[in-house]
């Protein structure tokens, strides 16, 4: 079996207990506090969290969250009754090309309350959990640079990225080398076109909830075709 990762895997339980030991708000160093899953553990044996923002643009380092979408799953099951969704008010203005993309408008924020009213609520929600997202940048530098803005001190957490997953299976198990020389276009590994390929459903894109529970089948599904569930976490986290 082939490993998706060359590099070292980080060790996160490690990294975690020093962001601890740094961490100054309340909410950082419980978040921190929490263990998560050991990184031997076989990934068909975890409870992960998908999670998905909307946002007011692509720029973390100029645009805001403004919609969060949890929920709980494991490699069988997606536990519905357990997911979360938040909208908060950004700091950034609205603009007429995200207003589209998502369809989240003033109104609709007006009176959200700020990612600071709620931060406790969201990170005690995704403590302990190793996080399940597509395209990781999204969700960390958002994240990361939301906190910074607001408490002077950012966030690290471990992820699982199905996006990072499906190019990797593009080119180690669906010909990715031979269509190169073909002259073939990769396939597109965006979250809904990365779903029709395992025959999944199309849902509406660009709902935070939606799109959490999109991303929880999506890696489902990667790993009933492409992978073997016994292998370590550590193997696949980012």
């Amino acid at each position: 079996m082939n490993r998706l990762f060359q590099k070292p895997a980080i060790d996160w339980a490690l990294k975690l207990r020093k962001q601890h030991e740094i961490a100054i708000h309340p909410a950082l160093k419980n978040f921190y506090a929490q263990p998560i899953p050991d990184q031997n553990t076989p990934i068909g044996e975890i409870e992960f969290l998908a999670v998905d923002f909307e946002t007011t643009g692509l720029d973390s380092k100029k645009d805001d969250i403004i919609t969060i979408g949890v929920v709980p799953f494991t490699l069988n099951r997606v536990y519905l009754n357990r997911a979360k969704h938040w909208t908060v008010r950004p700091r950034k203005q609205l603009n007429e090309d995200s207003v589209v993309i998502h369809g989240i408008t003033h109104s609709d924020i007006a009176d959200a309350p700020d990612l600071t009213e709620i931060i406790e609520e969201v990170l005690d929600c995704i403590s302990g959990y190793v996080l399940v997202v597509h395209y990781n940048k999204i969700e960390r530098e958002f994240l990361d640079r939301a906190l910074r803005s607001r408490f002077n001190e950012g966030i690290v957490f471990p992820v699982v990225d199905t996006m990072q997953l499906e190019n990797n299976i593009q080119a180690l198990w669906a010909g990715g080398f031979w269509n190169m020389l073909k002259g073939k276009k990769p396939q597109s590994v965006r979250l809904g076109k990365s779903r029709l390929r395992y025959g999944l459903p199309s849902y509406t894109p660009h709902h935070a909830l939606t799109d959490a529970i999109a991303t929880a089948e999506l890696m489902q599904a990667q790993f009933a075709y492409h992978h073997d569930t016994n292998q370590p976490v550590r193997d696949f986290w980012l």
